[in-house]
């Protein structure tokens, strides 16, 4: 019984220490690279649970280590995200290569204790040329204006393409007839004269019919008749006969 109590009295402080806010510096490790001339800012988050505390930005390399004060080059700035939490940022206005190295929050308590987070290591590469960042940008926009037309004209191409599938007759009411030509007769054949035939010719009709109604007289002489019937020569006569057998 006296152990139950004993192990009791020592488990609840434990256990309202644990709801108690614990005070630290909470940051992430990593590297930064950037190129030379350019803007930076770094952050960290101190958990302080509302006691008296100093922050500050600690540089460390292979030369030095110092602290980093607001000047021309750096502005140092907080934000409060609740009662018992800070944000703290170091603002660099143009970096350069002397502000290479390893960067973090150090805090000293009220109690004169100092907490340090994570360092963060911050790389400073060459300066990109504006002009050669300029002609990445004309580049690449061109490049993206190029890409968007041609898509744009397939799309067009596979929708008219899929009308013309749809729709057969579409292309011969939108198309324009060619323009009849009128037609012409045909020319008929020559024809060939028809030969007149002389019994039946018109014109020389009435000329036999005028020659029929022509009179011609003639003088005749008694003489002329004697010696006609002088040279005519009496016709022989035929002699019928008749036999019979008895």
């Amino acid at each position: 019984m006296l152990l139950t109590v004993i192990s009791c009295l020592c488990i609840v402080p434990a256990v309202l220490s644990s709801d108690e806010c614990s005070p630290g510096v909470m940051a992430r490790r990593e590297k930064v690279v950037v190129p030379q001339g350019s803007s930076l800012t770094l952050s960290c988050v101190v958990k302080h649970c509302g006691k008296n505390w100093t922050g500050n930005w600690m540089l460390e390399n292979s030369h030095h280590e110092k602290l980093i004060e607001s000047s021309d080059r750096y502005y140092l700035t907080n934000e409060t995200l609740s009662a018992n939490e800070t944000k703290l940022f170091l603002n660099f206005r143009r970096v350069n290569q002397s502000d290479e190295g390893s960067y973090g929050c150090k805090i000293i308590w009220g109690t004169g204790h100092i907490s340090q987070g994570h360092l963060t290591l911050v790389n400073i590469t060459a300066a990109v040329p504006a002009g050669r960042n300029l002609l990445h940008r004309f580049l690449i926009c061109g490049g993206v204006f190029l890409c968007l037309t041609v898509v744009l004209g397939l799309a067009c191409c596979q929708c008219s393409r899929i009308k013309h599938q749809h729709l057969p007759g579409t292309k011969s009411t939108l198309t324009h007839k060619p323009r009849e030509q009128p037609r012409l007769a045909p020319t008929p054949l020559p024809r060939r004269p028809i030969p007149k035939k002389r019994s039946t010719s018109p014109c020389k009709a009435p000329a036999q019919s005028e020659r029929r109604a022509e009179v011609v007289y003639a003088d005749i002489s008694q003489g002329s008749l004697k010696q006609l019937g002088a040279t005519r020569e009496p016709a022989q006569s035929t002699v019928y006969s008749s036999v019979r057998f008895s």
